[in-house]
């Protein structure tokens, strides 16, 4: 699989998630929450009902779990609209219980959808907007690649637009160096250059 890009665009955004919108609940929260907190896909998969909500199914202000790559304590903040899309989600499944996984998968039992499914949860709305292109006849893509990391590294890279410090952004991440964050959030050739023709001091 090829290194996964950031969604550079609210357009693009907007569009990724109307369509998972259509799908389910579940599908938008899926997207929302990646592109807003910034967690890995194997942290967001293992999050149940009673880390997001308090006893009396009100959304938290601020979630605290155990990271399963690093084993690290983090704290991430749930924004209004991650607690929009999170009310509907609980509005459409009346019947779950706060041990309940909230990306529980439709095949039975208490368990949440594989990494492998929210892939294809995510690819598939991406080409249906014509952000993944495949080969028509190999079914292979060929331009586009978007993958469960894309949320996260929407996340990084909107942050680091929005002004927030590098260094801020490497502790968010857990990153090592300055080079590895600016990596991971793809900067690319142009927005480099754009820094200087748009430099016309003097």
């Amino acid at each position: 699989m090829n290194t996964v890009e950031p969604i550079r665009d609210i357009k693009t955004i907007k569009k990724m998630r109307a369509v998972l919108r259509g799908q389910s609940t579940r599908n938008e929260l899926l997207f929302i929450l990646g592109i807003n907190v910034g967690l890995r896909i194997s942290d967001i998969l293992k999050l149940k009902f009673s880390d997001l909500l308090k006893p009396n199914n009100k959304v938290k202000n601020s979630v605290t779990i155990k990271e399963k790559k690093t084993s690290k304590t983090k704290t991430f903040y749930i924004g209004d609209v991650v607690t929009k899309v999170l009310e509907n989600h609980i509005k459409e499944n009346p019947g779950f219980g706060l041990d309940d996984y909230i990306f529980k998968s439709r095949k039975g039992g208490n368990k949440p959808i594989t990494r492998q499914q929210a892939y294809r949860i995510l690819n598939n709305a991406a080409e249906i907007i014509g952000l993944v292109e495949r080969d028509d006849k190999t079914g292979n893509i060929i331009s586009g690649e978007i993958g469960t990391h894309t949320c996260r590294k929407t996340f990084s890279y909107f942050a680091y637009q929005n002004g927030t410090s590098l260094e801020l952004l490497m502790s968010l991440l857990n990153h090592s160096s300055k080079a590895q964050t600016l990596r991971y959030i793809g900067i690319t050739d142009e927005e480099k250059k754009d820094v200087y023709l748009h430099s016309n001091l003097g």
